[in-house]
């Protein structure tokens, strides 16, 4: 599990719309961090930050199998390298892209953090990447070494605030194993387990789900959105065929404990009856215990 501590970020909002161009600075580090819509990239290209090297992401919609898609890449500058991009690239919708003060970030630091997060963005297996290869790591002295990692770890601890949380398993989030209760979601001769986290719901490795061919026929008509999911997290090796059923080969997020039921089931579900503590108490009724406490302290 990936340790955190408390961080402060400050956000300028350059031109007054919130969904525009944003500037994003983190206490007691050098890095900076520039977020913009696609359309807007024509009016930004003069912008001092985009002279620098940087590491950027392009997001937009996955077609494929639902939610996010991005493109990870590195330029030094990166302006020419967002502007290719903005001619060529057509599935993207916004960008992100960190740069430091002049002489901060040379060529071969980006591809470095280029390198390490297209490997962490695989190995979670959050979000599609648009990118056809993996660049090998640059060499780089011990004491760049040791910068970069810091670099990159102040990158991953700010991404999920900006709505990316593409480079981190579900396990690197959670909490110790006294600070959540595990649930358990049975029926159609599958058993899961899962727990709810800040993003949603995890279902734990080693859950089963039922077989593609064993779905619901209304699953694709009702669920469209968690049906084509199952088809996404097939291929990418997420869940695989084992005995009839699915396999969860690592912990994975769902958006809501429905989502995450109705994924198991191959059909619409109500999270908040399906999945149950070992005495039974399906989760419904664990949150309205817990609320009556809380309002009883």
């Amino acid at each position: 599990m990936r340790q955190s501590h408390p961080f402060t970020l400050k956000i300028f909002v350059a031109e007054g719309d919130p969904d525009g161009l944003r500037l994003i600075e983190r206490s007691n580090w050098t890095g900076k961090v520039v977020v913009f819509p696609r359309s807007l990239f024509p009016q930004i290209q003069s912008r001092e930050e985009l002279r620098l090297a940087g590491i950027y992401m392009l997001i937009g919609p996955d077609d494929a199998g639902g939610g996010s898609m991005a493109y990870i890449g590195e330029g030094d500058p990166v302006g020419p390298r967002l502007a290719s991009h903005f001619a060529k690239k057509d599935f993207w919708t916004w960008a992100v892209f960190f740069v430091a003060g002049p002489g901060n970030l040379n060529k071969a630091h980006v591809q470095f953090l280029e390198s390490r997060l297209i490997k962490l963005a695989n190995e979670a297996k959050r979000m599609r990447l648009d990118n056809a290869n993996h660049p090998a790591e640059p060499s780089l002295s011990e004491a760049d070494y040791a910068d970069m990692e810091v670099f990159l770890q102040n990158m991953l601890e700010m991404l999920p605030v900006l709505g990316i949380k593409a480079f981190e398993s579900a396990s690197d989030r959670m909490g110790s194993s006294s600070e959540r209760i595990v649930l358990t979601c049975s029926g159609k001769g599958v058993i899961a387990r899962g727990y709810e986290s800040s993003e949603g719901f995890v279902i734990k490795e080693g859950s089963q789900a039922v077989s593609v061919e064993n779905e619901a026929p209304s699953f694709e008509q009702h669920v469209s959105h968690v049906h084509k999911l199952r088809r996404e997290l097939i291929r990418r090796g997420v869940v695989e065929p084992d005995s009839g059923s699915l396999k969860f080969t690592q912990d994975y997020p769902f958006s809501s404990p429905s989502n995450a039921a109705a994924f198991v089931f191959g059909a619409s579900s109500n999270g908040r009856t399906a999945w149950k503590d070992s005495k039974g108490r399906p989760l419904r009724k664990i949150q309205e215990q817990a609320s009556k406490a809380s309002d009883s302290e």
